[in-house]
Order: structure tokens, then sequence, then C-alpha cells
């Protein structure tokens, strides 16, 4: 698919045309003939990185226009709605708990979360707001205004990258500036850009890896430019993935384009083989290793910020939480556990928390008093310690040993921990039986109550903690000696009338680590004052990221529920459907693609996956293809960018958690520079003898595109529109946004329209 080899002369002198709209920056490919067959040279030309940037003043002017135009479009009406929206509700929440230091658990890295917790912080805000629901009203000391400005300032930036992105790939400036106006107003993401939500900071730090990578490979190898866009290319990769993993996919996205270069790097027999390993090397590291450096930074920031205890603790185990400050995570407690020891027993493989009961009943099986986990420190936590033979009070420390059958007696209700042949609450398989609290004060006790102790040495490294049982150090089962089931416990959780607790079962089967367990509070009478005492080791940072990070997987692939929004990976290249993002006051905020411009990129991208394979059988078959430079250079490019399409699309397929339509967001940006890319063909190549119909058909569908944002721009900004409007704009049944919210006619608004908020909070007022 390559073009033949033609001298560059003519390509330059059309380089340096005086017509800004008629620049061309695509070069003639060079091979050179080798010993068996022609080779590609690698290296561009000296000049192309600078005929691939913004150089010429009517150029300049071309992209502060765009600038300002876009933001008249990204920026208005910022302070409309003065409530929360959509995800506002957890973001704006994680901006506040950082100013007050309280530690939260998000299924998302740090990084996005951070800069609006700065920007609200420098804007004055004191975390006084809670954002605790969606239409919650905005107190006069929430710098809410400031926290939108940001994102929307990054939509803005974000068109500008989209623009300079383009020219770096060959697009001509004029097609490069339509592209950029259609992207400026692209509904959706002129609405995901004005709230306090991740996908802007996101789609911002994607567009810079981007155009990164398209500067670097215009670069001579080697060379200070070549680095600077390397290393550059190297932190928006870091700055993406450490806002949300779905710039793993962006990384992923930049390794195969390194891969297409070093592929036919190998083949060009002008690069010796001790610079292809030099250009394997510093790419691998920089690319891999400037990312991993930044993730691993701002999750130790993330770490320092919160470094208090909240509710989101609870999630983490007792050795981290025991590192936060105004933790009640007992610490300096005895050692040796005996008989007469009041003790809270934690499970270890889940977060489900301690053995716990309460005095409510099972609805199901024997209706016994109710044995669960729960995950935060409560006096039902605690159990007494006793032998199973012995009713009288220990007189003196008797310690328990591997092997020692107890019984456990909950504290404050009396019943004794217990288990027998009725079948579990919630589990169906046969082997998990029900774990209950049975008996009533002065009751000695049967044998159902009765569990035997068995140290796993596996899980235990001190030799003296494998013999006795040992607080914090001694991992152990609890085997119920009448029957040999383990005390067990797993993520399922039981109904409302089990207050939606962690299930706990007696098990003859299932993962063992379900049946570990340790102690954590230990109190005993009996013990000398000068007894070993032992308390939770601090975890390294890198032990907190791991354990932040299985936590983050687990919890993410748990959010299976239905939505009332949710919406299949299929559906998003079509647009059928949007996400219901705020409704008051007779107006309404509904995320909904542009669909003109959302159709078109899908059907671009269908045309060339077609195109694609086609070209290759006539290829194989002995046709010329691609000779011509515009094509080879729009064959190239558009294969990159359909492949960034592809790389952040197709994962959602494989995905169990609920999804939505921003999640098709960054695959749609691909999408947008797939779609210029078809523009720049159709006036350098279709119509390259008649331009001037090329431009007219890309500023028609421009003109339409803008006239879709126009009318659906209530559903962005929260704007006046009449039920009758709302009514006429449903093309697709999908678009289900609740026309009922809107008033009948527009002078019932009566509501004198304004563009930005006379700003009475943020900077201003807390300056």
């Amino acid at each position: 698919m390559a073009p033949k080899k033609t001298k560059q002369s003519s390509n330059e002198k059309k380089s340096q045309s005086s017509k800004v709209d008629e620049l061309d920056t695509v070069p003639e490919f060079v091979f050179e003939k080798g010993v068996d067959r022609p080779f590609l040279i690698t290296t561009p030309p000296a000049n192309l990185a600078q005929l691939r940037s913004v150089s010429s003043t009517k150029e300049r002017l071309f992209l502060v226009g765009l600038i300002l135009f876009a933001v008249i479009i990204r920026l208005q009406k910022l302070y409309n709605p003065n409530s929360v929206v959509f995800d506002e509700v957890h973001f704006g929440g994680f901006a506040k708990k950082y100013i007050l230091g309280t530690f939260f658990m998000d299924v998302h890295p740090p990084l996005a979360k951070l800069l609006f917790a700065g920007v609200a912080s420098l804007a004055g805000f004191k975390g006084d707001f809670d954002f605790e629901k969606i239409g919650d009203v905005f107190t006069p000391s929430t710098p809410y205004f400031w926290m939108r400005l940001f994102p929307a300032s990054l939509g803005v930036a974000t068109v500008v990258l989209l623009y300079l992105t383009l020219r770096a790939s060959g697009v001509r400036p004029f097609v490069a500036l339509l592209s950029g106006l259609i992207f400026t107003y692209e509904n959706a993401n002129v609405t995901i850009s004005r709230y306090i939500l991740l996908d802007s900071p996101l789609l911002f730090f994607i567009a810079a890896a981007a155009y990164g990578a398209k500067r670097f490979e215009n670069e001579i190898p080697f060379s200070i430019g070549w680095y600077r866009a390397l290393v550059a290319t190297g932190i928006a990769l870091g700055l993406a993935v450490s806002s949300k993993w779905v710039g793993l996919f962006t990384i992923a996205w930049v390794g195969l384009l390194n891969v297409w270069d070093l592929w036919f790097l190998i083949g060009d027999l002008t690069v010796s083989v001790n610079k292809v390993v030099r250009h394997t090397l510093i790419r691998g590291t920089v690319l891999l290793g400037v990312p991993i450096i930044l993730y691993i930074t701002f999750f130790a920031v993330h770490f320092q910020v919160l470094n208090q205890e909240g509710e989101g603790g609870a999630f983490m185990t007792s050795a981290f939480r025991s590192t936060l400050q105004n933790n009640k995570i007992p610490g300096n407690i005895p050692a040796n556990v005996g008989v007469g020891s009041t003790i809270s027993i934690r499970h270890v493989n889940t977060q489900g928390g301690y053995l716990h009961s309460h005095d409510h009943l099972y609805e199901t099986g024997s209706k016994q008093q109710q044995i669960t986990l729960y995950p935060h420190l409560d006096a039902n936590n605690h159990w007494l310690v006793e032998l199973y033979n012995v009713s009288e009070a220990p007189t003196q420390f008797e310690p328990i040993q591997d092997g020692t059958k107890i019984r456990l007696k909950h504290i404050f209700t009396h019943r004794r921990l217990h288990s027998h042949d009725h079948k579990a609450p919630v589990s169906e398989n046969d082997w998990n039986k029900e774990v209950s609290a049975y008996g009533f004060e002065d009751f000695e006790g049967d044998a159902n109550d009765d569990f035997v102790v068995e140290i796993q040495k596996a899980y235990t490294p001190s030799q003296d903690a494998q013999v006795n049982l040992t607080a914090l150090e001694s991992v152990f089962r609890l085997r119920h000696a009448m029957t040999g089931c383990y005390l067990f416990s797993h993520e399922v959780k039981l109904p409302k009338w089990g207050f939606e607790q962690q299930e706990v079962t007696c098990a003859t089967q299932g993962i063992l680590k379900q049946s570990l367990w340790h102690v954590e509070h230990n109190e005993n009478p009996f013990l000398p004052e000068d007894t070993r005492r032992v308390s939770y080791q601090p975890p390294s940072l890198w032990a907190k990221i791991v354990e932040s990070h299985k936590k983050m997987w687990q919890i993410n692939q748990n959010l299976n529920a239905p939505h009332n929004w949710q919406s299949l990976p299929n559906t998003w290249p079509f647009l059928t459907r949007g996400i219901n993002y705020w409704g008051d006051d007779n107006r309404h905020i509904y995320l909904l693609g542009n669909a003109p411009t959302w159709w078109a990129t899908t059907l671009a991208i269908t045309i060339f996956l077609i195109y694609a394979p086609t070209q290759i059988l006539r290829w194989q078959k002995g046709a010329q293809i691609g000779t011509d430079r515009h094509v080879y250079n729009f064959n190239v490019q558009t294969f990159k960018y359909i492949l960034g399409y592809l790389v952040h699309f197709a994962p959602s397929f494989l995905m169990g958690r609920q999804l939505f339509l921003h999640h098709y967001l960054p695959a749609f940006y691909f999408a947008v520079l797939t779609l210029a890319h078809f523009f720049d063909i159709l006036v350098t190549y279709i119509f390259s003898r008649k331009r001037t119909i090329g431009y007219a058909l890309i500023v028609t569908f421009a003109l339409v595109s803008f006239l879709f944002y126009v009318n659906y721009s209530p559903l962005i900004y929260g704007t006046p529109w009449t039920k009758a409007q709302c009514e006429a704009s449903k093309l697709l049944e999908g678009w289900d946004y609740d026309c009922n919210k809107f008033l009948e006619n527009l002078s019932d608004y009566n509501v004198p329209p304004k563009l930005f908020e006379p700003v009475e909070s943020g900077i201003a007022q807390n300056a």
C-alpha cells in the first residue's frame, strides 16, 4: 500500500504556499532500493515538524478564533443550574473530603479529584457543603462556578489539542479548523465539560497524549524535539491513567503506535540495529516509566491528604486504617489470648469486618439470633472465650492453643456462637449451614456451641503464634466440633431484615481463605502488667497502593446492579439513548450527543473497516494501492485513529459492570479525529481539482451539526424550552428526556437571558 518513490521538490514548493488553507504538509514517502526489495525511509523530512505546527500569522488567527468560539460555547451559563447535577454528588463530595482530609474509597485514581479539590480550596471552599443528592441547592459559600470553570476550561483546551493533533497528522488548516468547530459544539462533550465530573480532565489528558504521540512521529529521532515530544507524551499518559483507568487503554494505543513504528524501523536498512535497540529502550522507558512514576506519586499525595479516619476506612484492612488519624483500631493490645479473654474476631479475606451479633432473629431457618459480619467497630463485635467443658470462671491465665476446643459467648446478648443442620439464610448450596447465636443467660450451652481452634501455620509467620493463639499474629480457622464445617464468610449480603450485613455460614467446602480469621481486640484480666503487647505494623506506600487497587477493582466489578440510565456498548455508536443529569424548575439537563456528528463518525469508521480489507485484497492481487501521498497518509493516519477508537471502545464489551453513554466519549474523540481525515481526503484527493466542492460539503455538514447543537442546547445548559419543541426533537424512541418538565410557552418562564454569572461565590467572595 506504499506510494512510489518520487521527488520532494514539488511538495516543498506547494508547502510554501502563502494561502494557509492550501498549506500541504503531506510529504512524498521515499523508498530506497535494497538488495532484495525496496524499503521505506522512516526518518521524517527535517522541516516536517515545523510544517505541521502553527507557524503563520493567518493560522494563528484561525486558532485564536477557534479558542474564542470554544470559550463562548463551553463557558457560558456555568452558574446554571445552581444545584447539584448528576455525578457532582460523588466528585464534588470527594473534593469536600479532600479538603477535610477524611478518607474515602472510590473506583477511580485520584488525580482529577485532587485537581477539583485544589480548585475548590483556592476558591475558598471549606468543605461545608455535602453534595448529598442531585438537586441540592448550593450554599453561597460553595464555589461551584469555579469548580465547573475548571473542567470547562479543559474542554476548551481539548478543542485546541484536537486542532493541533489534526495538523500534526497532516490535515490542512482549514479542514482542521472546521473539524475543531464541529467538536467544539458537540453536545455530549459540551455537557460533560460543564460540570464537576472526571470526563473533561480525562479527555484533556487523552487528547494531550494523542497530540504528543503525533508530534513525536514528526520529529527527527534523538533530536531535542524528539525527546521533548516523547517525554510530553509520557507525562500526558501518566496524567490520563492517574485520572481514570481508561488511561490504560491510551497507554496501550500509544504502545501499539510505537510497535508500528519499530516494525518499519527494522525494515529501514539505513537504520542500524543499535539504533533500533536505542529506540526500543528509550521509548519503552519513557512511555511506561513516566506514567508509573506519576501514578505512584499521585497516590502518595492522595494518602497524604486523606489522613483522617472517614467512612471509606470500612473498606480497608485494620492495618491500613491504623495509619489514619482519629482511628479507633485497637493498638498496643495484649498479645496472648486465653480463657476469659474478651475478643473481637476479624475476617481475613473480605472487608466484611468483624464477627458480629445483635438482638435480632433470622426470618428463615432456625429463626435464632443473627450472626453477621459488620465492618464498623462496635461493642456487638465482642465475644467471651470459654472452654467447651468448663462452666466456672477461670482464676488464672490459661492460653488458648492450636487444637483447643472453645465456645464464644456474645457479651451483650449472652448467647453462644452456634451451628446446626439448618440451611444458610441466603446461600443455596448444601455445604453452607446456618450459624446463629443460641442460648440465654445462665444457660450452660450444648455441643453445637463447640468450635476447635486450628491455627494456620502457612499464614502465621511467628512460631509462637503458630502454637498459642496470638492477637493480630495468629491466623486461624474455627471448626465446628459436631459437623466438621468451618466458620465461613463471603461477599453475600443478607436481605434488609439482616441489615444487608455480610452472611456468615458454616461450610464444609468453599475457598479456604474465606474461613480465615484473626483476633483484633483482646482483653484478659489475668494477664500481668508487663505482658507482651502488639499493634498493627503500618503498611508501606506500596502496600497501601496494592490494597487500594484490590478494593477499587472489587468495587468496580460489583457495580452491576441495574441502573435507570445505563446502556449497552453496542448502542453507543448509534446514539439510541442518553442520560438524565438533572431536572427542576421546568428545566432539564440530559446528556445527548450531536446526532449528525455522532452518526457521521460511525459511518466513517464503518466505511474504513470495509475499505481497508478490500484494498489489502486488491494489493494482494497485484493492484497498485495508495500510490498518491494523500491517500497513503489518509490510510495510515485513519488506521491509527481507528485503532485508538477500538482500543478505547472494545473493552467495554468485556466489562460486567453497569455502563453509561459517557463511557464512550474517549473512543468518540478518536472517532472525531477519524472523521476529520475523511473531510481532509475530500479536498486533497476526491475533489483535488475542485476543492471548493469538498470545502462546501464540509461546511454544510458543520452547519447541520451546529443547528442540531442550537436546537438541543436547552438540554445542555438547562435553559427554557417548550413541551412542543421538546416533543418534536425526539428523533429516536430511546431519547427519553422528560418533556413534561417544560412549560407550554417560553414567555411563561419570564427569565431574562444571561451569559455569565455575576459571581458572588468562590474566589471573589472568599478573598
